[in-house]
């Protein structure tokens, strides 16, 4: 099989780099993505380049994922809108909606979160109790999402929501969207987690006003689905390049203190070298394979995993040593490096976007055809 790019990804390549030699980003933020949108950078895997964006190949959609992630570009605060709500809108939205939303997204003026899980509802999305009621122009959303990333930033929010009165499980929902600006009736609460940051949130809304649904009301898992089976492929590959960067500052270290002599160590660093490749060879063989049912669930299983064996090692490189900060601790404060931050983050890898558990279950009974767990 072959993987190799051709002569106009190469080219496309070439353009990138250059760009990103440029525009080096600074802290990233609003700045940045208004600055990649006046470029065009934003959207390259839409349709069309009627949004403000460059049209682009599937395979020059990666070059420019693998340039960004190789050149250290800053983290991008509007992912969701672009990976998510974009390509959502493209395959379910009225031409009203994909007109409204798509060039500010595109002009990376607009930032999206998302609102699916919520306390009684996380890898069992279908649980969800937060409601919605139809009013003259539109609905009000009330309940309460939790682990929405970049909530306290965002400017709107997708939300799935229950429309039909005594419906149950996937029956019965709207995927709508909704203005994060209303005060009163929505409030947005940062989750401090043990890294010390807080970019996820819980959010709570109260009669909030949600003038759009995509895709027709009662339509709201089919249009859910449709989005999550969008965070497969170039997304994966981008992951994969800061896995390598990741375990290349474990290998240094490696090497550096010695304990790249342990024999066991040695053995498990190897390991996971070589099973970051076989990810990525796997990435690249189901890329824009939107039949194949199991191959997000497989990537999954797969990464998830891996990556907090990553963290595990590299405390196991450290040492005792790995337990100290790189700063002063004070109550309710402390510094981590890069590497325990990635330890301690990595612990939710397995279990955010469908658990380890859930992603097994749908390889059972979508791809291998096993009978479904009883209710």
């Amino acid at each position: 099989m072959d993987f190799a790019f051709g002569a106009e990804d190469e080219d496309f390549r070439a353009d990138a780099r250059r760009w990103l030699a440029a525009h080096p980003g600074g802290e990233g933020g609003r700045a940045w993505e208004r600055e990649l949108g006046a470029d065009g950078w934003i959207g390259l895997g839409w349709e069309s380049g009627g949004y403000g964006n460059r049209t682009a190949t599937l395979t020059q959609q990666v070059v420019w994922a693998e340039e960004y992630a190789r050149a250290g570009a800053p983290g991008r605060a509007g992912h969701i809108g672009e990976k998510l709500l974009a390509p959502t809108l493209l395959a379910y939205g009225d031409e009203e909606q994909k007109d409204q939303f798509l060039p500010a997204v595109a002009r990376g003026e607009e930032l999206w979160c998302q609102g699916y899980s919520e306390p009684g509802a996380g890898s069992d999305l279908a649980a969800l109790r937060t409601r919605a009621e139809r009013d003259g122009r539109g609905h009000r959303v009330s309940g309460h999402k939790i682990w929405t990333s970049l909530a306290h930033e965002a400017d709107w929010c997708f939300v799935l929501a229950r429309t039909e009165a005594g419906a149950r499980r996937h029956h019965g929902l709207s995927f709508l969207l909704v203005p994060m600006d209303q005060p009163g009736r929505i409030e947005v609460r940062p989750i401090r987690q043990m890294t010390g940051t807080s970019e996820f949130n819980e959010v709570f809304f109260d009669g909030a006003e949600a003038p759009h649904v995509v895709g027709g009301e009662g339509n709201g898992w089919r249009v859910a689905m449709g989005l999550l089976a969008v965070e497969r492929g170039v997304s994966t590959l981008v992951q994969q390049i800061g896995f390598e960067a990741e375990l290349g500052r474990v290998l240094r270290l490696a090497v550096e203190s010695g304990a790249v002599t342990d024999p066991v160590l040695r053995d498990a660093l190897v390991r996971q070298w070589a099973e970051l490749r076989v990810m990525r060879w796997n990435a690249l063989r189901t890329l824009g394979d939107a039949g194949d049912a199991g191959a997000p669930s497989v990537a999954k299983l797969l990464w998830g995993r891996w990556h907090q064996r990553l963290g595990e090692l590299a405390m196991a490189v450290r040492g005792a040593a790995g337990a100290t900060g790189p700063g002063e601790w004070s109550p309710g404060a402390y510094a981590l490096d890069d590497l325990q931050r990635m330890f301690l983050f990595s612990r939710a890898d397995t279990i955010y976007g469908g658990s380890d558990e859930i992603q097994r279950t749908i390889i059972a009974e979508r791809v291998l055809g096993l009978p479904r767990e009883p209710m």
